[in-house]
């Protein structure tokens, strides 16, 4: 039987040990700054994007000038200044987490750096009108702001850099989404993978501290408002396992179209022009996200968080068959191109889109449920992170009226996913491994199965 603790040396411990307080006070203290900068790089990606909606209503063919010419710029500076910047920015998160990569080669992914220079061009590809995210980037933001506490924590305060990084990156994404629990699911899910770093109350309180700071800026509402749903009935059961379905079949190709084209080992004309000129790559790029623009009326510039946000409200006008595709084609050539950019809120806008035209192929009464079920099952089978996707999709359309048919949505879509494409975020992470000098790329495991990319 365990012996209980002494309560008078237990109160004496915690009174005069100055360090766990200070270990205390620095850990929450970046929390908050974490969630601020996260709140600030919302601000400035909302009003890039806004400026580029200003842009293309004065002339309906400026974003075939504009677009091009700034896809091809931001590669420029990315590759030239702060190629860890490029992508995600989970990808570079889980790198930096990985058993074997040394303190002193951890700035080739998360810094104070990076984070400036991931929010100033993440930004400016909303002001291109690019197809992306800002979810994503607030990982590696958040985790840089986050992980440059270490300097200040005392000696022997039992917090890792690792937890560090997984705060950081887990409060990005509460502050990003508005969703708490969401960001320290993440954490368990996707970024985490040793026990001791899972048990920490001092970790989850930093995520849900961040995540607090855009609650008191942008207040505490839904990030898509609330969605009103009709009681959960057999109905639905085949419009939802067709969705599900068509969810895992569709994000399954879209991740192994990512692994493969960001991977740069193909051997196809493409493939091979991107490695010789990625600039002038990335710039026709931008002239084909450009020229999808507008033929979809401006529905795909951007995050597509405006388009999702009105099929949920009903207005079904904002959506056509042909957005889905459009919305697809239109983020994958974006990451492809190489600027930084996250795929979270094109993915809930594929989703949502392919949801929508489910139900009304099927003529479903309910198409809001279905519109959600597409974002999860769209997101969960990407991300292949199943429990992160249902939990962060309830949140954002408090849709906790749906929490057993959105959980089943996003096992199905995830398990099909799996069968067509490798984890696309532990993918990208092997490819920012590369980027390390040789003598200092951790130790591959023999005992697993072989490598993605080959040798090396």
């Amino acid at each position: 039987m365990r012996s209980h603790p002494d309560v008078q040396s237990s109160f004496r411990k915690e009174l005069y040990d100055w360090r766990p307080w200070m270990t205390r006070a620095v850990v929450l203290a970046f929390a908050v700054l974490s969630g601020l900068t996260v709140v600030l790089f919302t601000w400035l990606s909302e009003r890039a994007q806004d400026l580029f909606h200003e842009l293309a209503a004065w002339q309906w063919w400026s974003p075939l000038i504009w677009t091009p010419l700034c896809t091809a710029a931001i590669v420029w500076l990315t590759r030239k200044f702060a190629p860890g910047a490029a992508g995600s920015g989970i990808p570079q998160v889980m790198a930096a987490l990985t058993p074997g990569v040394g303190a002193p080669v951890r700035h080739f992914f998360v810094s104070l750096r990076l984070t400036v220079a991931k929010m100033v061009l993440t930004a400016w590809g909303l002001l291109g009108g690019l197809s992306l995210g800002r979810e994503g980037p607030s990982v590696q933001i958040a985790a840089g702001v986050m992980h440059s506490a270490r300097r200040w924590l005392p000696q022997n305060s039992g917090v890792s850099d690792q937890s560090l990084l997984v705060a950081g990156g887990a409060a990005g994404i509460a502050a990003a989404f508005n969703t708490p629990l969401g960001g320290i699911m993440f954490a368990i899910e996707e970024l985490t993978r040793r026990p001791e770093q899972r048990n920490t109350g001092l970790i989850m309180a930093a995520i849900v501290l961040g995540g607090l700071m855009a609650v008191s800026v942008y207040g505490n509402g839904n990030y898509f408002g609330v969605i009103r749903v009709n009681p959960v009935s057999w109905s639905l059961f085949w419009p939802g396992l067709l969705v599900a379905v068509c969810c895992g079949l569709a994000g399954g190709l879209f991740a192994r179209l990512l692994v493969v084209s960001l991977s740069g080992l193909g051997k196809d004309r493409f493939s091979s022009w991107r490695r010789r000129y990625p600039v002038r790559f990335a710039a026709v790029c931008g002239l084909a996200v450009a020229v999808i623009g507008v033929v979809s009326l401006g529905a795909t510039f951007g995050s597509g968080t405006t388009t999702t946000r009105a099929i949920l409200e009903g207005a079904s006008h904002e959506s056509s068959v042909l957005y889905m595709p459009l919305k697809f084609l239109a983020t994958w050539l974006t990451a492809w191109a190489g600027v930084p950019a996250g795929i979270f809120a094109p993915s809930l806008a594929i989703g949502g889109g392919l949801g929508h035209d489910i139900a009304v192929l099927m003529a479903h009464p309910d198409r809001t449920t279905l519109i959600a079920l597409g974002m999860v099952g769209f997101l969960a089978a990407v991300t292949q992170a199943p429990m992160t996707a249902f939990i962060i999709v309830m949140e954002m359309v408090d849709g906790h009226a749906l929490v057993l048919t959105l959980m089943a949505c996003a096992l199905v879509a995830s398990g099909i996913s799996r069968l067509i494409s490798a984890p696309l975020y532990a993918s990208l992470a092997d490819l920012q491994l590369l980027r390390l000098p040789e003598a200092d790329r951790p130790a591959r495991d023999t005992s697993g199965p072989p490598s993605r990319f080959g040798p090396s």
